[in-house]
């Protein structure tokens, strides 16, 4: 079975869900017992008369990442005001989100690859020395991702899925530099977005700090971390 698919597969109960997402075990499963309502997964059948409940991680993961997107933006109003081919910057794609940090977008496109919208222009501007990039979106683009991430779990009608991982081997070069999609796939990630979400809640220690950084085809420099330290996390995951 293929690492990723095992990691998906990998059963968990109420108190490790809790220690990884930040809620008490009774938490976890007062949403397992109205999960028609919040659309939690589904607890595999329990084993014996006292088995207690357990999930598969790579539904749970699944889950709270959608969760944090929803509540992130559930109190954000539509905004039907503003030419939809005007083109924002990434500070101006902050405010009309309402964030407070005016750096969020930026932040998100270099350490969340494949959480946010891709800009519809990049400008390479500066000089052969300092080169930078400039990303611009259409508000239109926006408010489409905005929609998107407001809804819970899969719509009807949605055909949109996440790009699918790439095939990573564990056993390749200990020091090359994998980026946020290879790391996901290596740790068994379903995809970028579930990855994203345990980094940003500190539930990847060992990947707190990056090894480097590296080009990307439009122009922007990605976080990366060595294939050794990526297997070192996992390692660490497997053993809890």
């Amino acid at each position: 079975m293929p690492s990723n698919a095992a990691e998906e597969r990998r059963l968990v109960d109420a108190v490790q869900i809790g220690d990884e997402f930040g809620l008490s075990p009774g938490r976890v499963n007062a949403l397992h017992a109205d999960r028609e309502n919040t659309g939690f997964p589904a607890a595999r059948p329990r084993k014996g008369r006292g088995g207690k409940q357990e999930w598969e991680y790579g539904g749970v993961a699944e889950y709270f990442a959608n969760r944090e997107a929803s509540n992130r933006l559930a109190n954000l109003t539509e905004d039907a005001s503003g030419d939809p081919d005007e083109l924002l910057n990434a500070s101006q794609v902050a405010k009309e989100l309402g964030y407070k940090n005016p750096n969020q977008i930026t932040t998100y496109m270099r350490d969340h690859p494949g959480y946010f919208a891709e800009p519809d222009v990049v400008e390479h501007l500066g000089s052969e020395e300092r080169p930078w990039t400039k990303m611009l979106w259409y508000r239109r683009t926006i408010t489409a991702w905005r929609k998107e991430r407001r809804g819970k779990g899969r719509r009807e009608g949605n055909t949109r899925t996440a790009p699918a991982l790439p095939e990573v081997a564990a056993d390749g070069d200990p020091d090359e530099l994998l980026v946020a999609p290879q790391a996901a796939a290596l740790l068994g990630f379903k995809s970028v977005n579930t990855f994203s979400s345990s980094l940003s809640q500190g539930n990847l220690p060992l990947l707190k700090e990056d090894d480097g950084k590296v080009l990307g085809s439009r122009g922007r420099k990605s976080r990366a971390w060595t294939r050794r330290r990526v297997l070192e996390q996992k390692a660490a995951r497997s053993s809890r």
